[in-house]
Order: structure tokens, then sequence, then C-alpha cells
């Protein structure tokens, strides 16, 4: 995507080690990703931010974290492996917060492909509001798109049966453009399908398929046209709910007005060797200009927003201001967390975001420090762990006297003791 949008003069490759965003040397060693990255990229006079997540379910809790951050969840499925156990979590997750999703077929170039029945397994499993917007032509070489154009070939099923499929399933959301369509038929301009095709998504009554590979480059040229043209911008998508009050009780709608009050969502913490603490949030509402002051959920002190970043793979080049819309990070604010609210008036007090429900941590490692005298650096080491990654826990058995760290499952700890072992700290 990077490479097409022209940020990269050659794509990356996890084999080789140069991806933007599995830059981590533990991401590199093992050859996918372990935590979510940001990148960012302007496209057709678009500003485009991606947040790419595991796919491991041991690292589920990194996707779900994210989920406010963005308008559109868009799932990847290997075309060779079919719908996984994570695929099913996250458009879940996804669904039950009535976000906006889509589903990216990946490795369409791969040999002894069944894409039709492919399709039929997705509808089986979310429903047949999930229709291809392009389908794979010559052998995976290419895409053709399905929505705008009614006509051409391809591998399987019929591009104008997916543009009829696809037209009827849009116009539903709209009684006149439906009486409109049946007089004229297939004569509806894009602009006309623009509004019910963003209301179809936004409810839930359209999912569209696209096709890629990410090897080949096949697709993914189309894949951003559909970012630019048919999705949600941060003005269309479903409002995020945040809740008021001290009981909070009373749902309240930031607007996604430059004028306004500032109000973003901390999302993610990161733990940078090199600037230390970062906290990286979306902005809802208001413009957040450098040297702005901030306050962090119901504090009344304000901190200085002395530098703002941008974060982009392992780089987090600087800005000036951040709208509704932008992520951006704050560096060396010990007091930020992870699902604070940053905001610039006390009018604003008390407002928080809506709770999210992670997978609860079962598996259970007792842990020390192997060293006399490293026990300080050992808890150190942990929290800074604990900030990072919603679905760690720490016990302590006041019998036994251990302290138990708790994950997801084996690999996820394992992952987490390699961390560790990052820091030259011998557990």
């Amino acid at each position: 995507i990077l490479h097409h949008a022209g940020k990269l003069p050659a794509p990356g490759a996890v084999e080789k080690g140069n991806t933007v965003c599995d830059f981590d040397p533990q991401e590199k060693a093992h050859q996918h990703s372990l935590d979510s990255a940001l990148v960012n990229l302007d496209y057709h006079d678009a500003h485009i931010n991606l947040i790419d997540t595991p796919g491991f379910p041991d690292f589920l809790g990194q996707a779900i974290a994210v989920l406010p951050a963005v308008e559109t969840v868009a799932v990847v499925i290997n075309a060779q492996t079919g719908i996984e156990s994570v695929t099913q979590r996250i458009m879940e997750r996804a669904g039950e917060r009535g976000q906006c999703r889509m589903i990216v077929v990946n490795k369409i170039d791969a040999e002894n492909l069944n894409l039709a029945g492919l399709v039929s397994q997705i509808q089986d499993s979310f429903g047949k509001e999930c229709l291809p917007i392009n389908l794979p032509a010559k052998g995976g070489a290419e895409v053709v798109d399905c929505f705008f154009n009614p006509v051409g070939d391809s591998d399987f099923s019929s591009v104008a049966n997916a543009h009829s499929a696809l037209i009827d399933q849009v116009v539903e959301m709209d009684e006149e453009l439906m009486a409109l369509y049946l007089d004229q038929g297939e004569d509806l301009q894009p602009n006309q399908l623009h509004a019910p095709f963003e209301k179809a998504l936004r409810e839930g009554h359209l999912i569209p398929i696209c096709f890629v590979s990410a090897r080949t480059g096949a697709g993914v040229k189309e894949l951003l046209d559909v970012f630019v043209k048919l999705l949600p911008n941060p003005t269309e998508g479903t409002p995020e709910p945040f809740l008021k009050g001290e009981g909070k009780t009373q749902q309240v709608y930031p607007a996604p007005d430059p004028q306004q009050h500032v109000i973003a969502h901390v999302f993610k913490v990161v733990i940078d060797p090199f600037i230390g603490k970062l906290g990286i949030f979306r902005i809802y509402q208001g413009t957040l200009n450098k040297d702005n002051q901030l306050y962090i959920g119901d504090g009344r002190k304000p901190f200085k927003v002395s530098h703002l970043f941008h974060l982009h793979g392992k780089e987090h080049p600087e800005v000036m201001a951040g709208i509704p819309g932008d992520i951006c990070a704050v560096a060396k604010v010990d007091d930020i967390h992870r699902s604070v609210v940053l905001h610039d008036s006390h009018d604003d007090d008390q407002i928080h975001p809506q709770p999210l429900r992670f997978p609860t941590p079962l598996f259970g490692l007792a842990i020390r420090a192997a060293t006399r005298g490293d026990e300080q650096k050992l808890s150190d080491t942990v929290h800074k762990l604990l900030e990072e990654d919603p679905c760690l826990a720490l016990e302590h058995n006041a019998h036994t006297k251990e302290t138990v760290l708790r994950g997801l499952s084996d690999l996820h700890l394992r992952i987490t003791l390699e961390t560790v072992s990052y820091t030259h700290l011998t557990l």
C-alpha cells in the first residue's frame, strides 16, 4: 500500500525484515507482527491512517485495543487458509461496536485456490451482506472493479452479477434512490451512491470483499481506490460514544468539528527506549496545536504539549497540529495511561471512553529475578509490559509469595519473556 501510494520506492518483505510495520527486532526474528503499528499516507487528496495489527490470536488484545481509533475495520483473510478463529472474533467485536467492516482476501495469486468457495464460506459465516466489490482476473494477476464498472471478465462469478448485487444492496438504504433505480435501471451515477453506500456500511447492510496479492501488488491500487472513494472519513463514520458523569451513565458523542474543544482518546501506550513513554491517541473533536495545554481524564492540572508526533512505523515525525480523525502522540507524560481522555476544557471533565471487552488472561507463569538486586528492575520492566499490553495481568500469591504473570497463551507469555530478555534482565 505504501509503495503504491508513493511512500516507498519498493515494497518491503517480511522475509527480508524490511517492512515498515514489523520493525521491532522480535518481529523481524519471528517474521510476523507482535504489536499494532501505525502508518499514514496521502492518496488522491485524502490522508489515510492505517493501523496494522497482529493476526495471531495470542495477540488479539493489540487488535481490539485500536478499534476505537478507526472508522473502518478491514479484516484480512489468507486465501490459502481461509477463515480462522481470529477472523471470527475481530468481525464479531467490530460488529458489536457498530463499526464499518470490510474483508480483504490476500494471496489470490497462490495455486490451487477455490476463491468462489471462500466467498461462500465468508457469506455463510458473516452473512449474505458480504459482497465482492471487485473480482480477481487473469489468474489472480489483476482485479476488476464491480461497483463502478458493470462489465468485464473475471476468474470466477460474473462482474455484471456482482455489480447488480452491490447496487441492489446499496439502494435499499434510500427509498427515493430505489424508486429512481427501478425507473432508470443501472444508470445511477457514483455521486448518487456515495451516501447510501456509507449508510449501508454503518448499519452492517454491506460488508465489501476486496481481493489482493500483497506479494505481486495485484489489487492494491484498487484497494486504495476503495479507501478513498467509498469508505467513510471522520465526518461520515459511526460516531464514537463516550460516557459522561460520575456514574458514567450519560452518552455523549464528540463532534468531528475542528472549531470545538479538544477531545481525544488514548488507545495505546508505548515505552520507547529513546524518547520515553508515548501516549498515542485519536482526536475526535477540536484542533490540537503544539504548545496547547491538555487535561488528562479528571485531572485538574494540565500538561503542555511540547512536542506533537505522528507515527509512521518506527519513525515519529513531529507535526504542528492535529484535527479530528488524526492519530497523534505525545511523549514523556507519566500520567498518561491507556483509555484516558485528553481534553482542553473543564467543560469536558468526567468524559470516559466506552470500556472495551478483552479476552481474559488465563495462562500463568511464576516469575522472579534470578539475580539478587534485580527485583526493582523486574518490577519496572513488568510495569512497562502491563502498560503496553491490555491482555497481560500480574498476580501476587500471598501464600506462596510468588509473582504470577498471566497472558492469553503459552506463546503470548513466551514472547513476553523474550521482550524482558531484550532489557538484559534474567528471570
